[in-house]
């Protein structure tokens, strides 16, 4: 069974040393990573600010991930999520899996970030340049459409 690690956090994600702890070692034949960064949305964007249910967050994410290790063989797989006001060009969240073989690495760690984004308990509100407050964000219908693509595979 893989080795599974979730962290939520309001600090930066230190991408590199994240990365380098992933490093695979002498048994893996593969090591995949995915960053997601705050965009600006067009410069109109001053901070998103990401709110989460603690504990909750941590349970969907780590179910998400045991999902993960179960479908494919994986030797280690990390989610570091980050929540409070983000700036544009940001990191938000880190997915690394490590598995024997490159593709398995790959479809997990897409599969994680995919669920993820739709499942997991995070809300966002965006804080505008001009100094405006925005409204929750809604889930997109494109998030949904690629959690259900893993039903079908």
């Amino acid at each position: 069974m893989a080795e599974i690690s979730v962290a939520i956090q309001s600090d930066r994600i230190d991408l590199a040393r994240e990365a380098h702890e992933m490093s695979p070692g002498g048994e893996a034949g593969a090591a995949v990573t995915f960053a997601g960064y705050c965009r600006d949305e067009g410069r109109r964007l001053r901070a998103l600010e990401i709110e989460h249910y603690p504990g909750m967050a941590e349970r969907a994410i780590g179910n998400i991930a045991a999902q993960a290790a179960e479908r494919w063989p994986l030797l280690r797989l990390r989610c570091v999520h980050r929540y409070g006001m983000i700036a544009p060009g940001e990191e938000i969240v880190f997915v690394a899996c490590t598995s024997v073989h490159r593709q398995a690495a790959f479809e997990a760690a897409s599969f994680v970030m995919d669920f993820m984004k739709s499942r997991a308990p995070f809300w966002k509100r965006e804080h505008l340049a001009d100094g405006a407050i925005g409204g929750w964000v809604e889930a997109r219908d494109t998030d949904d459409l690629a959690a259900d693509r893993w039903h079908r595979l």
